[in-house]
C-alpha cells in the first residue's frame, strides 16, 4: 500500500506557523488540517488565536470551529476526523498539511496509537466528574498522582477530561502509556515533519505581544459572550489558557493587569513544554526563525518538502 505523504508543520505557540502554512499550502497544492485542541471549539476565536477567513487566503481548512464548547472531544476523535480529512484531501490529488501545536494530536497521526485498548466506564467517569465538581481539579489530580504518578506528571491538573480518562484506565486494570516513547510509525502515512522555533527571548516577546493583542481584540467580551450563551465555566474547553484566567477576572478574583500577566506566564510555560515535546521527533527539519530570514527559512522548507515528496507536488 502506497503511503500518503503528510506534511506536518508544528512548533510552539506564537512561533509563526499560520502565515507559513498558507505559503506552503499555495506552493504544494495543500489543504490544511488543524491540530490545535482549542481551535476546534466554536465561539473561542480570539483566545485560541484561530485563523481568520482573511488569513486563510482561500485555502481550505479542516477541523477548525466545529465542536461546541460543552462537547467531549478526545484525541481518539481527532485521529478519526483527521484521518478522514487526510483521505479526502489525498483523493483530490492534493497534499494534506497538518499544522498546530497540540503534541498528542500530532502523535496520534505520526505513530501507531491504539486508543481502544482501555474500555470507557460511564459509571466511573460520572463518579470522577462529580468529585471534580465537588473538590476541584487539583484534588482530582492528586487522586491520579496517588494511583499513577507518571501519568499525573504528564497531564496538567486543569485538563480534567484527561485526568478522568487516566483514572478510568487505572481502575479498569490498564496502564496509561507514555505516547512519547517506544512508538512505531503509522504505516499509512509518510510524515514530512517541519518543526519551527525561535530563540527563547524572541519567542517570549512574541507571546507577550500576542496576549496584549488578544485583549485589544476583545478577549474579555468573547469570554463573557460564551458564558452568556449558557456554557459552564468549569467545562474542559473553558480551562484553556486565556479563558480560565479571564473568568477569574470576570468573577473579580484578579485585576485585569494581574490576569494578563498570568496568561503571559502560562503561555510561556506551555511553549516551553511544546519545545521539549517537538525535540523528540527524530526525522524532522528543524528551523530556527531567529537564525534565518523568513525567505531563507521558507526556501529550506520548500526544498525539504520537494525532496521528501520525490519532486511531486500532488
Amino acid at each position: 500500500m502506497k503511503k500518503i505523504p503528510l506534511v506536518i508543520l508544528t512548533g510552539p505557540t506564537a512561533v509563526g506557523k499560520t502565515s507559513l502554512s498558507i505559503d506552503i499550502a499555495k506552493k504544494f497544492n495543500c489543504e490544511i488540517i488543524s491540530s490545535d485542541s482549542m481551535q476546534i471549539y466554536k465561539y473561542m476565536d480570539i483566545g485560541s488565536a484561530k485563523v481568520t477567513e482573511e488569513e486563510k487566503e482561500g485555502i481550505k481548512h479542516h477541523l477548525i470551529d466545529f465542536v461546541d464548547p460543552d462537547d467531549n472531544y478526545s484525541v481518539s476523535d481527532f485521529k478519526e476526523d483527521a484521518s478522514r480529512a487526510i483521505e479526502e484531501i489525498s483523493n483530490k490529488n492534493k497534499v494534506p498539511l497538518v499544522t498546530g501545536g497540540t503534541g498528542l494530536y500530532l502523535n496520534s497521526l505520526i505513530y501507531d496509537m491504539d486508543f481502544a485498548k482501555a474500555d470507557k466506564d460511564d459509571e466511573l467517569r460520572e463518579k470522577y466528574m462529580e468529585l471534580a465538581d465537588e473538590l476541584g481539579p487539583e484534588k482530582l489530580h492528586d487522586f491520579l498522582r496517588e494511583r499513577d504518578p507518571q501519568a499525573a506528571e504528564r497531564i496538567h491538573p486543569n485538563n480534567v477530561k484527561r485526568v478522568i480518562r487516566a483514572l478510568e484506565v487505572v481502575e479498569s486494570g490498564g496502564t496509561n502509556r507514555d505516547f512519547t516513547k517506544d512508538l512505531s510509525l503509522n504505516d499509512k502515512y509518510n510524515p514530512i515533519i517541519i518543526v519551527l522555533d525561535r530563540d527563547k527571548e524572541e519567542l517570549n516577546e512574541r507571546i507577550y505581544k500576542r496576549v496584549d493583542m488578544m485583549f485589544d481584540q476583545g478577549l474579555v467580551d468573547e469570554v463573557r459572550s460564551i458564558l452568556n450563551k449558557g456554557y459552564d465555566r468549569n467545562l474542559t474547553s473553558m480551562q484553556g489558557i486565556g479563558y480560565k484566567e479571564v473568568i477569574d477576572y470576570i468573577d473579580g478574583l484578579y485585576s485585569l493587569d494581574e490576569v494578563i500577566e498570568k496568561i503571559k506566564i502560562s503561555t510561556r510555560q506551555y511553549a516551553k513544554r511544546q519545545r521539549t515535546w517537538f525535540r523528540r521527533y527524530k526525522d524532522k527539519l528543524y528551523i530556527n526563525f531567529s537564525e534565518l530570514s523568513y525567505t531563507e527559512a521558507k526556501d529550506k522548507i520548500y526544498d525539504y518538502i520537494e525532496n521528501r515528496l520525490g519532486g511531486s507536488s500532488c
